[in-house]
């Protein structure tokens, strides 16, 4: 399980133990109804193709990926060569790159390649003063694949770039700090939020933003103090995001959460996730509060996993928790 996107569902910057949802539970692991939802709801549709409700209302915060550098490490030809990567990479782009890992079983290196060919990324870059980088991934494949891009930059920027996995985020943002690893492809949100609870402590609130100007600006301060300087961010996400089938999208005429909350709030529906789901304000509660949706039900899954998408393509939810970057979100 991703460590990084764990974060965002549990409301704060590691990953918290798990607590059950609300309501009791039958014996299919599905929360009894909500009497207070209003309407008929929406009964889950089967169907192969998953689709992500547009966050209409900014629920989330902006995760977007960008690339993290030891202050030490970050002269101008350096970060030109990562930037490259940022101003091309978005997330249906993002969502290819792990369909072709994840799914199609490609190799992170294979994935990275073909991307900065596909990009003609390497063309014109700059070449710096060289010497040796290493640039750190965490233990989940995006990660790897992005860490792997950014060595081919690095490589065609005149750097002896290896890459190396360092792991979760406590043991890798220190490695960065310290300079024992010089890069890592980093989530903008998420990592606003780390730094500031580390320097400001556990209850500080939060200075990521939906609006990726105001997080990228708490980020860039927060890393100041740690010695760690940021690139520009691409437009690629990787983010809490609710997805549907693309059979139920055409048969309720849904495609955004406002769209959901208006037109399937009710006793029908039923709502997917990990078991905090219920009490996490970027999950079941800020629908709540943000969509003023309503489910029928609750059904206690996994966080954005094989047990949430299976419920979503077999109708046994109707909307499900999952990552905006998901491979299995790609068309076709």
């Amino acid at each position: 399980m991703r460590a990084r996107a764990i974060a965002i569902i549990f409301g704060a910057v590691v990953a918290a133990t798990f607590v059950a949802g609300c309501g009791e539970s039958g014996s299919s692991g599905t929360q009894a109804p909500n009497t207070s939802a209003a309407g008929a709801g929406c009964a889950p549709v089967a169907g192969n193709q998953l689709v992500v409700l547009e966050d209409d209302k900014k629920l989330q915060n902006t995760d977007n990926v960008v690339p993290a550098v030891n202050k030490n490490a970050a002269n101008p030809m350096l970060i030109a060569a990562l930037d490259k990567v940022s101003e091309v990479l978005d997330t249906p782009k993002l969502i290819a790159l792990n369909k072709a890992v994840d799914v199609d079983r490609k190799t992170p290196q294979a994935a990275a390649q073909e991307f900065v060919t596909a990009n003609n990324l390497t063309a014109g870059v700059a070449k710096g003063p060289g010497g040796k980088i290493v640039i750190g991934y965490a233990n989940f494949s995006e990660s790897q694949t992005l860490a792997e891009i950014y060595k081919l930059m690095l490589a065609a920027a005149g750097y002896d770039a290896s890459v190396q996995q360092v792991g979760n985020r406590e043991l890798y943002e220190a490695s960065l700090e310290k300079g024992d690893i010089q890069v890592f492809p980093e989530y903008a949100a998420t990592m606003a939020d780390f730094l500031n609870q580390k320097q400001n402590g556990a209850s500080a609130p939060a200075i990521s933003s939906p609006e990726l100007v105001k997080t990228m600006e708490g980020l860039t301060a927060a890393g100041d103090k740690a010695g760690i300087v940021f690139g520009k961010p691409s437009a690629a996400q990787d983010q809490n995001a609710f997805a549907v089938t693309k059979e139920f999208a055409d048969k309720y005429g849904v495609r955004t959460l406002s769209d959901l909350a208006t037109k399937c709030s009710g006793a029908a529906t039923i709502l997917g996730g990990p078991p905090e789901c219920p009490q996490r304000p970027k999950c079941q509660q800020g629908l709540v509060q943000t969509y003023s949706f309503q489910a029928g039900r609750f059904s206690s899954l996994d966080a954005g996993g094989p047990q949430t998408k299976n419920a979503l393509k077999t109708g046994t939810i109707s909307v499900g928790l999952v990552f905006s970057s998901d491979g299995a979100l790609a068309s076709g």
